[in-house]
C-alpha cells in the first residue's frame, strides 16, 4: 500500500478469500467433539494408572512448574539451545530446549514421542522407559500434555539411522527431564496443522473422498495468536523484518538519515475525506494520512536526504484484498539536484538490491510460504524498466483497452497492463511516470512541457500499484493555489506552507506499504496475511 497517495476502488472488490460453508462449519464442531471426547479418554486413561507420582523416584525430573518458580524467582546461568541449531555436530551432547509440544504420541505405556516448535524449527523429542532415566509415571505425564503447551527439555541428542520426516532437525532428543511451563486449554478454537494446509492439499483430499478442515481467513484473524504459530506465517513475518532492514540499511549506505514524523496533525496530508478525526485539547485533529508534510519540512530544515517507517493511517472504506486502514509506510524524501528521475535512481537500485537479499538470504522462508501458498518468484530485470503513462495507456489501446489519457488507472488496467509489460519485456516490477496532474497530490510538480501531466510516477509489482512519487511543489504560492485546488483548508496546513517560505530546494520522494511490499513479493493473494493483525473497516480486534 503506497503511503503517499491513497486509491479509491470500488468497494465491491473481491478479498479473493472463502467463506465456511455449512458443511464446513459442521465439520468444524464434529471435530471439535471429537477432541473434546478424546481429551476426556485421555484425562480418564490416565487417571487409571495405578502408578502414582509420589512412589517414582525420578518424579523430580517432570511435571509442572509452579508458578512461584517462574516469576523470576532466580538468575539461570544454563545454556538454552536453540531447536534451529540441533544438528548432528551436537550427537550425545546434552542440551536444554523450550518451545510448543506441537504432537504427543503415545507407543504403548513405555515410549512417546513429542515433537516441539520453537518459531519454524521442529525436533522430534523421544521418551522411552528405562531404569533411573525414565519412569513410567514420566512417560504418562508426557502423554497428558495439551498440545500447543510450552515445555522445557532436557535431553542427549542422538542422530537416528533413517530420516526425520515428521520435524526439520534431522535429531531426535532423548528426553532425561520434561518440564510443562504453561499448560495449553485441552481443545483449541484453531488446530496449527489445519491451519498450516494448503488449498491443494484439501482439494487432493476431497477428490480422494475426504474432507480436511479448511480455516478461513475471519477465523484465522479471530485467532490470530495461533494461526501465527504456522510455518507459512513464520516466515512471512521474518520476510516483513527482511524487508524493513534493507530498505533501512540500503538508504542509510546512500546518505539518508532516519526521522520521527508526527502521526496526530491538524490537518489532512494528502487532501480528502478519508482521515481519522479526534478531538485535541479542544482542537479538531487527524491522524497523518501518510508523514508527507512534515518529511518535505524536514528537507526544508536542511536534511538533504530523509526515509521514516512508521504507522500510516486511511479512514477509506475499501474492502479490497489489498487496502488497511493502518499499515507501516516506509518513505524517502530527498533533494533534487535536477531532475525527478533522480528519486526513481533510488527505486530502482532500493528494489533490485532488496529483491536480491531476499531471494539469497530468505530461501528457507520462502520455500516455507511456497509450501502453503503456491507462487512463481518475481521476473524483475537488473536495471528497472520505466515507462511514461502515456506509453502505457498507448499499450493499452493497442491491446483493444480504452483508457482516460488524464484519468487514473484502475485495479483491473493496471493488472491488465502489467501482463503486457510481462509479456514484452519479460518483468513484473516495473515504473510508471508522467501521470495525469488532476490524478496526484496537490503538492506534485506539473511537468513542465505540458502542465496536464506531473512529474510523478506509480512503481509495480505483479500488475499491483505499491509506490506513489514524485517532484514534489517547493513554490509557497504555486503550493497554496494547489492545496486550494484540491478543496484543503489551507489554514490547517499553514505551517507546512510557511516552511518553503524561507529558502527551500527542489525535492521529491516516494511512499511504499511494508505490508503490500511483502504480499506482492510472495504473490500473496490478500494483504492481511502480512498484517501481524490487521485493521481494516471491519476489524479493531484482537
Amino acid at each position: 500500500m503506497s503511503s503517499e497517495e491513497p486509491k479509491n476502488p470500488a468497494a465491491a472488490e473481491e478479498s479473493g478469500e472463502k467463506k465456511p460453508s455449512k458443511k464446513e462449519l459442521a465439520k468444524l464442531e464434529r471435530q471439535r467433539k471429537r477432541q473434546e471426547a478424546a481429551a476426556a479418554s485421555a484425562a480418564a486413561a490416565a487417571a487409571s494408572l495405578s502408578i502414582t507420582d509420589e512412589d517414582d523416584p525420578l518424579a523430580a525430573n517432570y511435571g509442572e512448574i509452579p508458578l512461584n518458580d517462574l516469576q523470576s524467582k532466580e538468575v539461570s546461568v544454563a545454556v538454552w539451545t536453540p531447536v534451529k541449531d540441533l544438528t548432528d555436530e551436537l550427537k550425545d551432547k546434552s542440551v536444554l530446549i523450550q518451545g510448543h509440544a506441537q504432537t504427543i504420541r503415545a507407543v504403548g505405556k513405555k515410549m512417546a514421542f513429542l515433537v516441539v516448535r520453537e518459531e519454524c524449527y521442529t525436533v522430534q523429542c523421544v521418551l522411552t522407559v528405562a531404569p533411573d532415566v525414565v519412569s513410567p509415571q514420566m512417560v504418562k505425564f508426557a502423554t497428558s500434555l495439551s498440545r500447543e503447551s510450552i515445555v522445557d527439555i532436557e535431553g542427549i541428542v542422538s542422530v537416528p539411522s533413517q530420516p526425520i520426516t515428521g520435524a526439520s532437525q534431522q535429531v531426535e532428543i532423548q528426553v532425561r527431564k520434561l518440564y510443562c511451563v504453561n499448560k495449553a486449554i485441552p481443545v483449541l478454537p484453531i488446530n496449527i496443522e489445519d491451519a498450516a494446509r494448503s488449498e491443494a492439499e484439501i482439494e487432493k483430499a476431497l477428490q480422494a473422498g475426504e474432507q480436511l478442515v479448511r480455516v478461513n481467513q475471519d477465523t484465522r484473524l479471530n485467532y490470530r495468536v495461533l494461526d501465527l504459530r504456522t510455518p507459512a506465517n513464520q516466515a512471512i513475518f521474518e520476510v516483513q523484518c527482511q524487508v524493513e532492514e534493507i530498505f533501512r540499511q540500503f538508504l542509510l549506505s546512500k546518505g539518508f538519515r532516519g526521522i520521527h514524523t508526527p502521526k496526530l496533525i491538524a490537518g489532512s496530508s494528502e487532501g480528502g475525506a478519508a482521515v481519522f478525526r479526534l478531538d485535541y485539547k479542544g482542537t479538531p485533529a487527524c491522524l497523518a494520512q501518510s508523514p508527507q508534510l512534515h518529511k518535505q519540512m524536514a528537507i526544508c530544515g536542511g536534511f538533504n536526504r530523509v526515509f521514516e517507517i512508521g504507522a500510516v493511517y486511511r479512514a477509506e472504506d475499501s474492502f479490497t484484498h489489498r487496502h488497511l486502514c493502518e499499515f507501516i509506510g516506509l518513505d524517502v524524501e530527498m533533494r533534487i539536484k535536477k531532475h525527478y528521475s533522480e528519486v526513481m535512481d533510488i527505486v530502482d537500485d532500493l528494489f533490485v538490491k532488496m529483491f536480491d537479499t531476499l531471494n539469497e538470504k530468505c530461501a528457507k522462508e520462502l520455500e516455507a510460504i511456497n509450501k502453503q501458498y503456491p507462487f512463481e518468484k518475481l521476473k524483475y530485470l537488473r536495471k528497472t524498466l520505466r515507462l511514461t503513462f502515456e506509453e502505457g495507456v498507448q499499450m493499452l489501446k493497442e491491446a483493444g483497452i480504452e483508457v482516460d489519457p488524464f484519468g487514473d488507472l484502475n485495479t483491473e488496467t493496471e493488472r491488465k497492463l502489467g501482463q503486457l509489460v510481462l509479456e514484452k519485456y519479460g518483468t513484473e516490477f516495473y515504473i510508471l511516470h508522467r501521470y495525469p496532474l488532476a490524478v496526484r497530490p496537490f503538492y506534485t510538480m506539473p511537468c513542465h512541457d505540458n502542465p496536464k501531466y506531473s512529474n510523478s510516477f506509480d512503481v509495480f509489482i505483479r500488475g499491483e500499484e505499491i509506490i506513489s512519487g514524485a517532484q514534489r511543489v517547493h513554490v509557497p504560492e504555486f503550493l497554496t493555489e494547489r492545496a486550494q485546488a484540491c478543496g484543503i483548508d489551507v489554514s490547517t496546513i499553514s505551517t507546512y506552507i510557511d516552511a518553503f517560505r524561507y529558502g527551500a530546494p527542489t525535492h521529491g520522494g516516494f511512499g511504499v506499504g511494508l505490508e503490500r511490499v511483502v504480499m506482492l513479493f510472495c504473490a500473496l493473494n490478500n494483504i492481511r496475511k502480512t498484517s501481524l493483525f490487521p485493521r481494516d473497516p471491519q476489524r479493531i480486534a484482537p
